[in-house]
């Protein structure tokens, strides 16, 4: 049974997740190091398991649930291009970072050494807990409950490639040649709540240096500048 500090934890993150489990125990397993285990033996938690088991689960699901809202969303990409995508989103860093976005550190369950060790901030070790916790969020709700929380490490992880990919090609035309890239949509297909976009980057004198497409405007301007930077880094190596 699930102590004061127990029931504070489980309470905490599930008002962070916006979901009540119903059975609070597979989230309390999620957050559960093995070193805490070891510790507590003797004071009534020899049933109890750690995360790894979740981990093993959660690693599948999330891979399977990124490639299906990948697949959904860019219609238009390659095999290749959404192998890629799915790669910069479910890599260790990428779900240590989102895992800290939840403050999942603070929710950890650790003995007494792995906690003088900086385990709370160890990115190895909560991109693990985060994929045990999607498993238990997949075991406790099913589908829908774990496409919620995917689909937010999707968005910000293809916000934070938007960000950069655009950043980085501004910085590069304006040293170049002191001009800012111009993106233009070149077509828009589709129904109002289904469109799809095809959408170009120009430099200051109208020449094409990228194109992409997507179901949103920034998806497609996200890919155009994407395929910029290749060309440009092409460019100056012949340079």
């Amino acid at each position: 049974m699930a102590g004061d500090s127990d029931h504070d934890q489980i309470t905490g993150l599930e008002s962070i997740l916006g979901y009540v489990f119903q059975r609070p125990e597979l989230l309390l397993q999620a957050l559960t190091h093995r070193s805490y285990l070891n510790e507590t033996r003797g004071e009534g938690c020899i049933h109890e398991l750690d995360y790894e088991r979740l981990e093993f689960l959660g690693d599948a699901v999330l891979e399977l649930k990124v490639s299906e809202i990948l697949y959904r969303r860019f219609q238009g990409e390659s095999e290749g291009g959404l192998s890629r995508t799915r790669a910069r989103i479910v890599n260790a860093k990428a779900l240590a970072q989102f895992a800290d976005e939840l403050c999942l550190g603070d929710f950890l369950r650790l003995g007494r050494g792995e906690e003088r060790q900086g385990g709370r901030c160890r990115p190895s070790l909560l991109a693990d807990v985060f994929e045990a916790l999607l498993a238990a969020l997949y075991l406790d709700g099913g589908n829908a409950v774990l496409e919620s929380l995917v689909q937010r490490l999707v968005d910000l992880s293809l916000t934070e490639t938007e960000v950069d990919s655009k950043t980085a090609l501004q910085e590069i035309m304006q040293e170049k040649s002191g001009r800012l890239p111009v993106y233009a949509i070149i077509s828009r297909e589709g129904a109002d709540h289904c469109p799809w976009f095809q959408v170009a980057v120009k430099d200051g004198r109208g020449l094409v240096l990228g194109r992409g497409q997507g179901e949103s405007r920034k998806n497609a301007e996200q890919q155009a500048a994407g395929e910029a930077l290749k060309r440009l880094a092409k460019d100056l190596k012949k340079d």
